[in-house]
């Protein structure tokens, strides 16, 4: 952020960074404070490794590493995996809180096949025996084809937010709560021809283009965009996002932590868009 400069953040709270893993490369196991997510920008076959359990990346696929949890990343493909990386590093900072520990060998065991976490959590139910003991979702894989099906059926089902168009917000099934304690991450559609009314709120949100094309103005500034660009707005900036086509945006804030500690707003409007 160049209104940032020196810091390793694109908000005052949060950082934003785009990671590439090239064929054959690893990222030793390893794990901090900081909670992050990696949200699949170009290429797939890649993995992550999350607490003795493997995914497989897929472009649009939402995957977290929770606070102080070993997690390692590969790509035995044949081609690069290129991923945007969200963590709240100023947030940590601010708190001293900071700690990294490197796992003992380069890789940590898999001791439970892929899909585990989400047979056992995705499904609207829960093991008879769970016992919540983290405000971070059990859940570290959210697929991109679940949920572009599921906002393709909100279609239907009534009239667009009059800035959001079909926004849908990431959950912990365990508690309704967001994914992760300090960052909330959030998806949605904008029909073609969508204009939206401007909005505001006082997290500072990262976007990131998923499908489609189109422009956001973000306080007199008007940026354009299509898949793989990245922006952000700042806290309290008004934004509106116009679609020439069809498009599908990505987004994470640190709206948990202004909500737990009371200090979040919003100004929105409630006419229908155009």
């Amino acid at each position: 952020n160049p209104g940032l400069r020196g810091a390793s953040s694109i908000t005052h709270s949060l950082y934003a960074g785009l990671q590439l893993i090239l064929p054959g490369e690893v990222a030793p196991s390893h794990r901090h404070t900081q909670s992050a997510l990696r949200f699949v920008v170009e290429g797939e076959g890649a993995y992550t490794a999350v607490d003795g359990e493997r995914t497989t990346m897929h472009p649009g696929d939402f995957i977290i590493t929770p606070s102080w949890t070993f997690h390692d990343h590969g790509n035995p493909g044949d081609a690069p995996v290129i991923w945007l990386d969200g963590l709240d590093i100023p947030m940590v900072a601010f708190f001293d809180a900071g700690f990294a520990e490197r796992y003992p060998r380069e890789l940590q065991p898999v001791t439970r096949p892929e899909g585990d976490a989400l047979a056992r959590f995705g499904a609207n139910m829960l093991p008879l025996d769970y016992a919540v003991s983290s405000g971070t979702t059990p859940i570290f894989t959210y697929p991109y084809a679940r949920c572009r099906e599921a906002l393709e059926r909100l279609r239907g089902h009534g009239s667009p937010h009059a800035s959001h168009g079909l926004k849908m917000q990431y959950s912990n099934p365990a508690t309704g709560g967001y994914p992760m304690p300090t960052i909330g991450a959030f998806i949605q559609l904008l029909p073609a021809g969508f204009q939206g009314l401007p909005y505001r709120a006082t997290d500072g949100t990262v976007y990131c283009i998923v499908e489609g094309r189109g422009e956001s103005r973000v306080g007199e500034s008007v940026f354009e965009w299509g898949p793989h660009d990245i922006f952000v707005v700042p806290s309290w900036c008004k934004v509106s996002h116009h679609a020439n086509e069809e498009a599908v945006l990505f987004s994470y804030a640190d709206r948990p932590v202004q909500k737990a500690l009371g200090l979040w707003r919003e100004e929105a409007p409630t006419e229908n868009p155009r």
